[in-house]
C-alpha cells in the first residue's frame, strides 16, 4: 500500500458512531423493545417471544444493578421511579410469557424510558 492511500484511511470517517452512554441505552432499548414488538404479533413462535423476554429482563436487572448501586449519580427520587419500573417489568415479563397481551406494557414502559432518554443527548446515531 502507498502511504497516500494508509493516510487516507487512517483520516477516513469512522464507520461506528460515537455513542454516548444515553445513546447506548437508547439502543439497548430501542432493539429489545423491536424484539418485543416482533414477538407480540400474531402467530408469533413462544421461542421468539421467550427470547425476547428474556433479553427485557436482563436489561432491566442490569439497569436495577446499577441504580442500586452507590456510585449512581442519578438523583434518589429519579433512582426509585426506575427501579420501581424495574421491577414491574420483571413481573410483567412473567405474566407475558402466559399471555401475548401482557406483552403491550412492557413496550409501552420501554418506549416511555426511550422517550426519556432521547430528551437528552443520546449520540450522534440514536433517533427517536
Amino acid at each position: 500500500m502507498t502511504q497516500a492511500i494508509l493516510a487516507e484511511g487512517a483520516y477516513a470517517a469512522a464507520s461506528t458512531p460515537i455513542r454516548t452512554e444515553r445513546g447506548t441505552e437508547y439502543a439497548a432499548f430501542q432493539k429489545i423493545t423491536a424484539a418485543l414488538a416482533r414477538a407480540s404479533r400474531s402467530g408469533a413462535p413462544m421461542a421468539e417471544r421467550a427470547a425476547a423476554l428474556h433479553d427485557n429482563r436482563r436489561l432491566w436487572t442490569t439497569l436495577a444493578t446499577d441504580l442500586a448501586s452507590a456510585d449512581n449519580a442519578l438523583p434518589q427520587p429519579l433512582r426509585a421511579q426506575l427501579f420501581f419500573l424495574a421491577e414491574y417489568s420483571l413481573l410483567q415479563s412473567r405474566a407475558a410469557l402466559r399471555d401475548v397481551a401482557a406483552i403491550t406494557p412492557l413496550i409501552d414502559v420501554n418506549r416511555s424510558v426511550m422517550r426519556g432518554l432521547a430528551g437528552s443527548d443520546i449520540g450522534s446515531d440514536a433517533a427517536p
